[in-house]
């Protein structure tokens, strides 16, 4: 044992978790797993609610943690009562991860170490490959190869709400108690339409909240809705051209089989997609298709979709297209209130509300240099890590090697999950991941010949 590699993994979300099964399945030497909240282990942010309401925006037949074996969650979610054609809770995926980890520790325990701690620098070891790691109580750890895993990263501060503090102004949805002292007279803003401000709302009517709410974003597009009795959806050949005719594609594919099947077809393509286009052509991608992509793409629940479809009915609830103008609080007292102005899109038209929350709905944030993590702040520093052409995340290549300041590949530092998303595009959902961490511990455990990846 003392002759196995040591492989770091710096944060233990879903995404740095599985990567820890997937080594220690693999036999892929002696690992360690550091988180800085205990609460977030094996669950990370999305699985780590403790709401019922909030629900797996997939189907449970899709979410098994192996790729080998597709239908390990199944078999798991039957012993619960649960149906393989549900959305579920969130928080019982979160437990579901966390039953495949302690089932590791109970069976590797002499090879993995779990660590509850906040990385704050890495440093290369002098004469041999591999990094040293400081943590905050001042302790080191070094190991051969360093794996990021942070995750989505905090939505990023917008400069027009510079001033506004809680309980009027909330940075991050998911850091502050933004539901408390609320009454039936309140309007909220979310700033934001896709799957964060769909949450707000779902914690909204589950807590019996009566006010009004508007979600603001450029477009004012709201998520989807999967279908009640989802499309079985046959393997198709990826689309001729490049990635910038995906969309011409999906419309073409739409009109015969409709929008739902089209989009999933040709998800198995879509990281080649991106791949094969070039720099300008996914800067146009994200600029004029990103945002309808993501709101056919990541869908929401029939349940969901009809709580929104009731408020919206109820006058209580509007999805508007717009940029803000300014916002000012005019009221500093029992409820703070403030105004906010927008441009209404497309046209000159301005609207102005008061409301008494504004919560940043916007979602993570890709790019580093706005980073509070101490260790991406510290190997950006040191030229370890820079971020890709698009600032979606870290610069990697299609195995997760990061890139340094200078472009060079480093084989011993190595970056996952939502990070790796200039590079990836779609690798925020579980079955994307599950591949990704699937493959990635094949390599560094010397084990690529083991096959039935089973996607």
């Amino acid at each position: 044992m003392a002759d196995e590699k040591h492989i770091v993994i710096v944060g233990a979300g879903f995404s740095g978790s599985l990567m820890a099964i997937n080594l220690l399945r693999q036999q892929g030497g002696r690992v360690t797993l550091i988180e800085r909240d205990a609460a977030k282990i094996a669950r990370g942010t999305a699985y780590g609610t403790r709401r019922s309401e909030h629900l797996l925006n997939v189907r449970a037949g899709n979410m098994s943690a192996y790729p080998d074996d597709p239908s390990h969650f199944l078999r798991w979610i039957e012993k619960r009562g649960e149906a393989a054609d549900q959305f579920i809770p969130r928080k019982i995926y979160g437990q579901y991860i966390g039953d495949q980890l302690a089932e590791m520790v109970r069976t590797e325990g002499e090879r993995f170490q779990l660590i509850v701690g906040e990385v704050i620098a890495a440093d290369r070891k002098i004469a041999e490959p591999g990094f040293s790691v400081t943590l905050a109580d001042g302790s080191s750890l070094a190991y051969d190869t360093l794996i990021l895993a942070q995750g989505n990263l905090p939505p990023g501060d917008m400069p027009v709400f510079a001033g506004l503090k809680p309980p009027l102004y909330h940075a991050d949805s998911w850091g502050s108690d933004w539901l408390s002292g609320l009454s039936a007279q309140d309007h909220i803003v979310l700033i934001g339409t896709g799957l964060t401000s769909v949450d707000v709302i779902l914690t909204l009517d589950e807590a019996g909240f009566r006010g009004k709410v508007t979600a603001l974003s450029r477009r004012g597009l709201k998520p989807q809705a999967h279908l009640e009795k989802g499309p079985v959806v046959q393997l198709v050949d990826r689309p001729e051209g490049d990635g910038s005719h995906a969309i011409a594609h999906i419309r073409n594919r739409a009109a015969t089989v409709g929008w739902h099947m089209a989009v999933d077809e040709l998800r198995p393509h879509v990281q080649d997609l991106w791949r094969r286009m070039d720099r300008a052509g996914q800067g146009r991608f994200l600029r004029h298709a990103r945002p309808y992509w993501d709101v056919h793409r990541h869908r929401i629940a029939p349940s969901v979709a009809a709580i929104l479809e009731r408020w919206s009915n109820e006058g209580r609830l509007e999805f508007a297209a717009g940029k803000i103008t300014d916002v000012a609080a005019v009221q500093e007292g029992e409820p703070p209130l403030a105004t906010i102005r927008w441009r209404v899109r497309g046209s000159e038209e301005k609207r102005a509300i008061a409301v008494s929350r504004i919560i940043n709905c916007t979602g993570p944030h890709g790019d580093i240099r706005r980073s509070t993590d101490p260790l991406l702040g510290y190997l950006a520093q040191q030229g370890l890590i820079r971020n890709d052409v698009h600032h979606l995340g870290l610069d990697v290549d299609r195995f997760g090697g990061v890139r340094n300041v200078v472009g060079h590949v480093q084989p011993d530092l190595r970056a996952l999950g939502p990070l790796t998303k200039g590079e990836a595009w779609e690798i925020t959902a579980v079955p994307d991941i599950r591949r990704q961490v699937w493959d990635m511990a094949r390599s560094l455990s010397n084990s690529h010949w083991v096959g039935g990846e089973g996607l």
